[in-house]
């Protein structure tokens, strides 16, 4: 029997202590750990920011003069390849809200211009009917409903001024949110600018301080999920450009209002499993229909057409086989997801289930290959 020496109690002892202190004074140590996460929230922002921006600076670097040895041209690759990650970023995102929101804005102003008419060509049509009493649409033909839009349209214009304002109120009073995603992005960009040292430096502490049985084990499931999300990513963005460039020939072709408005928001909310292609859908149908309802039906049946064409060919040759996730798994973990953390919880839940389901899967399959083996020995000495 192993004898205890002095070392050993003395990590069990301290061990305990610290046990009891946290029971005893959870409240003071609950508040300290939280105090130590919010301090290092700006870091961990400038990680989640990191590692997409990390996707695409590595696509320019293998593009940037990639044979050349010049001393100037290898220190430039870095920072010159971030900078490009940054500017493509930027631009993707105005060149998004520049074709939808100031579409959606027209579309409202039509609306609200077009409903006192839709109004009054509905009661007239229940007047030549004569299905609804004299009174009622002697009663609604006497309201001014265009001076009733107007007035309600004056007043969430005001109202969204006054909200405006609250908004602007309260973000001036939480300049500490702003500020630390000023230092994530401030992190983020040391982050790329030095990913080789700090994971070399990663890789100096892990080896010294973790068992090298432990140390394998962690860097396979380290592996699989920076694979998976990797894939995950590389593939939602590339279908959705893909299914945003192809509503946008489509609709062209068919000459709907707002192809390249729509075209934009597809691609868009194409990152969103599963809820992304109801939204375009649903907010498209609506834009068209306020010009012609004929057009919005034809828009509803050739993106039914548009999403199986995607479901069936385009996802699984752009994203592959890798993330491997059953339908029924994918729609659990966007609900889950967006239940926890809304629209970024949908984003990051399916990456992480296809991770376990495929470490799973892995598992499962090695666990019958090892029991299969004993059984086949087995039936080979009996038929000898």
């Amino acid at each position: 029997m192993q004898k205890l020496d002095w070392k050993t109690c003395f990590k069990v002892c301290f061990s305990i202590f610290c046990l009891y202190l946290c029971i005893h004074y959870w409240d003071s140590a609950a508040d300290f750990i939280k105090n130590c996460i919010s301090a290092a929230a700006p870091f961990f922002i400038g990680c989640i920011m990191a590692y997409p921006l990390n996707i695409l600076m590595s696509f320019y670097e293998r593009h940037y003069f990639p044979k050349s040895t010049r001393t100037s041209t290898v220190k430039s690759r870095r920072p010159v390849c971030l900078v490009l990650s940054i500017l493509t970023l930027v631009a993707f995102v105005a060149i998004v809200i520049g074709l939808v929101v100031p579409q959606i804005i027209s579309c409202f102003s039509l609306l609200f211009a077009e409903i006192p008419t839709a109004i009054t060509n509905l009661i007239d049509y229940l007047n030549e009917l004569e299905f609804v009493p004299d009174d009622i649409i002697a009663t609604l033909s006497s309201i001014d409903w265009k001076s009733i839009l107007t007035q309600a349209y004056e007043f969430i214009k005001s109202g969204f001024s006054s909200v405006v304002d609250v908004v602007v109120t309260t973000v001036s009073s939480v300049a500490s949110v702003l500020f630390s995603g000023f230092l994530g992005i401030i992190f983020a960009l040391y982050i790329l600018l030095s990913k080789d040292k700090l994971l070399f430096q990663c890789k100096r502490i892990t080896s010294r301080y973790i068992k090298p049985k432990w140390l394998e084990k962690i860097n396979y499931v380290l592996s699989i999920l920076n694979d998976t999300f990797h894939k995950f990513i590389v593939g939602q963005c590339t279908e959705a450009v893909i299914l945003g460039v192809l509503c946008t020939i489509g609709m062209t072709i068919l000459r709907m209002p707002y192809a390249a408005m729509i075209g934009a928001l597809t691609a868009l909310m194409a990152l969103v499993p599963i809820v992304g292609a109801f939204i375009s859908g649903a907010v498209g149908a609506f834009l068209i229909f306020m010009e012609s309802p004929v057009k919005a039906l034809v828009f509803l049946i050739f993106i039914v057409v548009l999403q199986q064409l995607e479901g069936n060919l385009i996802y699984p040759k752009v994203v592959g086989s890798s993330i491997g996730l059953p339908a029924l798994w994918v729609l659990t973990a966007v609900t889950v997801g967006g239940s926890v953390a809304g629209i970024a919880g949908m984003l990051i839940a399916v990456p992480i289930a296809a991770s376990l389901y495929r470490l799973l899967r892995i598992e499962v399959n090695k666990a019958q290959e090892n029991e299969a083996v004993p059984e086949n020995e087995k039936t080979e000495t009996a038929e000898e």
